[in-house]
């Protein structure tokens, strides 16, 4: 499972370092994709498996605008022996990354985001949305 959370900063030649307790887990390749929160999402290629045959099921109307979003920006990535990865410009762009960024573990996918929109997201508000879903759900 993906968990925790790891700042890190691109190279000059948009490289990121992927975290070894999450490069484990991922395996020797993997996919990185546009998330519709503005960030990207890094998906093993099993749990990538899973989730297009979930995309493959929908409705063909409804399945056209979610193929166009998810595969147009996907990347096949594989760490280099540094465990860096180097992210795709138009995925770069797509998240708004400059140079600091912040991985997130998210269970069976991480998220990459830029550290200031992740800094934007992080409000009392939200964290207040969230503890109510929390107690609605039990947890």
């Amino acid at each position: 499972m993906l968990v925790g959370q790891y700042n890190h900063t691109l190279d000059a030649k948009n490289r990121m370092f992927i975290p070894a307790k999450h490069r484990e887990i991922l395996g020797d390749k993997f996919m990185i994709i546009k998330n519709v929160d503005n960030c990207l999402s890094i998906y093993s290629m099993s749990e990538w498996e899973n989730y297009t045959a979930r995309i493959n099921d929908l409705p063909k109307t409804q399945a056209r605008e979610i193929r166009r979003f998810v595969f147009s920006g996907a990347a096949t990535v594989e760490p280099d022996s540094q465990g860096r990865v180097q992210i795709p410009e138009v995925l770069k762009k797509f998240a708004g990354i400059e140079k600091n960024v912040v991985i997130l573990g998210c269970g069976e996918y991480a998220e990459i985001w830029s550290e200031e929109a992740r800094l934007a997201e992080e409000t009392e508000e939200k964290t207040d949305r969230i503890l109510e879903m929390m107690l609605e759900a039990g947890l």
